[in-house]
């Protein structure tokens, strides 16, 4: 029997409910329950593909080829649980769902509402494919009150009657301020968000508070009584030193007893949260500290990073040692002297990103590495502006250049027009829709014997997921080759450049595709792992 848990939010948006959502999977599963997360979001775009990062953060990209919501990041983070295109649905998928039915005329002619059709569709969402898991953990984006969240919550009040109590769970996050010049903490905001959600009809089972100091026993007496729930549901959620830290915090807070108290799970085990505690040992206590260079084009806001700094410090927990990111705006390394910049690092790592800007401050960083002997990964757009290096500067080829910033008279990385995903080929030309139209997904690659990537993976064989409309043109294979750079990592039908690598240098790596989006805690990128290390003996010889 699978139970449904819905979390809201109240009061101000970016409180960590997908974080929140998160750990309870986790949370779960160490009392050995299998889990399924998805998360609703309520804007009109179809997906967050097109979506600027200073707009919505990264845009996190499923095996299957979904671009979905960077929550689904923590969700595969925190559980392992792979997560689907069918595990994040926005109001814009849910209206062309609804209005492609209508001109079929699915609806027999009857007049299209919300209720119940719209509704209907979202229901359908939630219930859709969740398999045998114990627990569906459903997360409502935005915040209670938003009038683009109404359907949503419509839908999950009309599924919480028809699943019951025995099978369904509410659980609002909510802001608990703490006014500095009065002394206390404030319970009022809490009160009126949980008031809107009861406007719409759903009464929360817990309520998750968000706070800068702990919760004293009045506080929680009034939210309670107020909020019309017990007091033992009332949770209080400090901030952590840490991300990995949330799962043992909530636990400490009982948010996991509360859950199977409420579903009658009493006589389920006590979680083994092991796991979460050694990770946090090597987080609180390393042994040493590198610091990575991370020279991209959004770093003014961070969460267009999310998973590329996550897995970071993956490698870090790998290797026991802290990595401290020094983030660097692209456009400085367009400037004369501004190498000093990265004289301080002990890794480069190059992201992937779109557009110009930035662009020859990108080819300036990968040139730094390779002629310095610094660790250097490059990760897509990373991987392309290392290629420009080589052609420009090893192959002798000037005018090299990529046609995603106009026509060059060596277009070394050039537009993907054709690929082949499974049996299928796949086309697109420069002129199609910008959404949904790039190389999304798992692909498989072959690594050429006795390279470094090999020892690396440990394997001649991988497959990794890829968000990209350009690719390195192999034509120039030969050319670059000769020149020093390895293609060490091909698509099977040896058409798509994969990997590059310098096998003269250190450590120096570029991947067409996108690793950070597979590594784990508990599990770190074999690549991240890799590179850190190399950072580490980067830092024994500076």
């Amino acid at each position: 029997m699978t139970r449904f848990i819905f979390i809201t939010g109240g009061v101000v948006s970016s409180l960590g409910k997908g974080l929140g959502a998160a750990a309870l999977g986790a949370l779960l599963q160490t009392r050995g329950y299998t889990v399924r997360l998805r998360k609703l979001d309520p804007y009109l775009n179809v997906d967050p593909g097109t979506m600027s990062p200073y707009q919505h953060g990264e845009v996190y990209v499923t095996d299957d080829g979904a671009e979905t919501d960077l929550d689904l990041g923590h969700y595969e983070r925190f559980t392992g649980v792979p997560s689907r295109s069918g595990d994040n649905v926005t109001t814009g998928q849910i209206y062309w769902q609804v209005l492609a039915r209508e001109r079929r005329g699915d609806y027999l002619g009857a007049t299209v509402q919300v209720i119940p059709h719209v509704t209907e569709a979202i229901k359908d969402f939630v219930r859709a494919d969740v398999g045998d898991a114990d627990f569906v953990i459903c997360e409502i984006g935005g915040t209670v009150g938003d009038i683009e969240g109404l359907p949503f919550l419509e839908a999950i009040r009309q599924l919480g009657n028809e699943l019951g109590r025995e099978r369904s769970l509410f659980i609002h996050l909510t802001l608990v301020p703490y006014i500095t010049s009065a002394g206390e903490l404030k319970t009022k905001p809490t009160q009126h968000s949980v008031k809107e959600l009861l406007g719409v009809g759903i009464q929360p089972d817990m309520i998750v508070c968000r706070a800068e100091q702990p919760l004293g026993r009045d506080a929680r007496r009034k939210i309670a009584l107020f909020c019309n729930i017990r007091e033992s549901a009332v949770i209080q959620a400090l901030d952590v030193d840490s991300i990995y830290a949330v799962p043992r915090s909530y636990h400490a807070e009982g948010l996991d007893d509360e859950v199977c108290r409420h579903f009658a799970l009493e006589n389920a085990g006590p979680p083994d949260l092991s796991v979460w505690d050694g990770i946090m040992a090597r987080i609180r206590h390393p042994d040493g500290e590198v610091t990575i260079g991370v020279v991209g084009k959004y770093t003014s806001l961070l969460d267009s990073y999310k998973s590329l700094a996550e897995a970071l410090t993956h490698g870090g927990v790998a290797n026991n040692v802290r990595v401290k990111i020094k983030w660097l705006d692209a456009e400085i390394f367009e400037r004369p002297d501004s190498a000093c910049h990265l004289e301080d690092v002990h890794g480069i790592l190059v992201p992937g990103g779109f557009g110009e800007r930035g662009a020859e401050g990108k080819v300036a960083a990968a040139r730094f590495a390779r002629e310095r002997k610094v660790p250097y990964f490059g990760i897509c757009f990373g991987m392309q502006m290392a290629v420009i290096d080589a052609a420009r500067n090893l192959a002798g080829l000037t005018g090299a250049g990529s046609t995603e910033f106009g026509p060059c008279e060596h277009p070394v990385v050039g537009l993907l027009t054709e690929w082949t995903r499974g049996e299928t080929v796949e086309r697109r030309t420069s002129d199609a829709d910008k959404g949904g139209t790039m190389r999304l997904g798992g692909y498989p690659a072959e690594l050429l014997a006795g390279s470094k990537v090999a020892r690396v993976y440990g394997t001649t064989r991988i497959r990794e997921r890829h968000r990209h409309r350009y690719e390195v043109n192999v034509n120039y294979r030969a050319t670059l080759e000769e020149a020093g750079l390895t293609f060490s990592g091909m698509s099977p039908d040896g058409q798509l450049p994969e990997i590059v690598e310098y096998s003269a240098h250190p450590w120096f790596i570029g991947v067409q595709f996108h690793p950070e989006l597979r590594s784990k805690p508990f599990d770190p990128h074999p690549l991240f792992r890799a590179f850190v290390d190399a950072a580490v003996e980067q830092s024994r010889l500076m």
